[in-house]
């Protein structure tokens, strides 16, 4: 009989606080994980005893670091360590890419343990700012300046020092059906009411995209059909758009090569970089990411999935 275990999604509902929330006490040690593939996963037992702890006053579930007792996994200086002092850092983002990067950080630094939260770019922006996340991946753009990321990042992080990364650079624009029946050609298309979108959930950077360049355009979200209908991820927009449940979304090149009966639209090369916050955690970890992004096995693995522009990928787009 297969052992029963929970996501992180599971259990957040079941303790009913936010994923994040569960990100930070895996972090801290307070309940250990193990991952099956790229999710990681809880035992029901384990889930227990940090009930019973918390029952007891032993830990609260709480976003603030100092209402987190020291435990055997603290080091004492407000780090935070994993089992057997391992550092464990969370890093936000839904692309493929991240999670090759995770396996080339697993593999190659000693003591950090890479876990995977799968969040939009703002969620995790402000994630960092809470305290949840280590290194968050972003691709916002503003629609006056054309600028990607460092507007958002900017605001968000007031006060914060930090330095920012190019990931890499990628298409982003139109999944339509294939032949593209509609004849969905530009921004200006979506007022039709013959044309139904499906769209991406607040805080996602194919959001923003989509938010910011209806403004743009002066269209008001009242005049574009399907705009409250709502997926998490790029391949749910495209599926749907192939089953005909929408006639458009917004995503990346790489997804509609995965979904058939989709077609793609270009519109825009978008940036995506990554934030890592300057904190005395973090300075050996800062260098060690840039000389992953920087190797050639790193490089070639994201190579091998195509449709990325690596040309600027472990640059330094700007740091505080």
């Amino acid at each position: 009989m297969e052992k029963k275990s929970y996501t992180t999604e599971e259990v957040a509902q079941i303790l009913k606080v936010s994923k994040l929330t569960i990100y930070d006490l895996v972090k801290k040690g307070l309940l250990p994980t193990y991952r099956v593939g790229r999710q990681m996963r809880i035992d029901p037992e384990d889930l227990e005893a940090y009930i019973n702890r918390s029952k007891k006053g032993a830990s609260t579930i709480s976003i603030k670091e100092n209402e987190f007792p020291e435990s055997p996994v603290s080091n004492g200086k407000g780090q935070r360590q994993g089992f057997n002092n391992t550092r464990q850092i969370v890093i936000s983002g839904q692309d493929f890419s991240l999670d090759i990067l995770a396996n080339h950080i697993e593999n190659s630094l000693n003591g950090i343990r890479p876990l995977r939260s799968y969040v939009g770019s703002l969620e995790g922006l402000i994630s960092m700012y809470q305290g949840y996340s280590d290194i968050v991946s972003t691709h916002l753009i503003e629609a006056e300046s054309r600028e990607y990321n460092l507007p958002y990042i900017n605001k968000i992080l007031v006060n914060f020092e930090y330095v920012v990364i190019n990931l890499l650079s990628r298409k982003a624009g139109f999944f339509v059906q294939k032949g593209n029946p509609k004849k969905i050609k530009n921004w200006l298309d979506l007022k039709s009411p013959n044309i139904k979108i499906i769209n991406r959930e607040k805080g996602s950077g194919a959001r923003v995209l989509i938010d910011e360049s209806l403004k743009k355009h002066q269209i008001s979200i009242h005049e574009v059909n399907g705009y409250g209908y709502e997926e998490t991820n790029h391949l749910s927009v495209a599926s749907a758009v192939a089953k005909g449940v929408a006639d458009v979304g917004v995503g990346i090149e790489k997804t509609s090569n995965l979904v058939h009966g989709v077609e793609f639209i270009p519109l825009i090369n978008e940036r995506y970089d990554l934030v890592i916050l300057k904190t005395p955690e973090n300075k050996a970890l800062i260098p060690q990411i840039q000389s992953i992004l920087n190797s050639n096995s790193f490089k070639s693995d994201l190579d091998a999935l195509g449709g990325y522009d690596l040309s600027k990928t472990g640059q330094i787009i700007y740091e505080t």
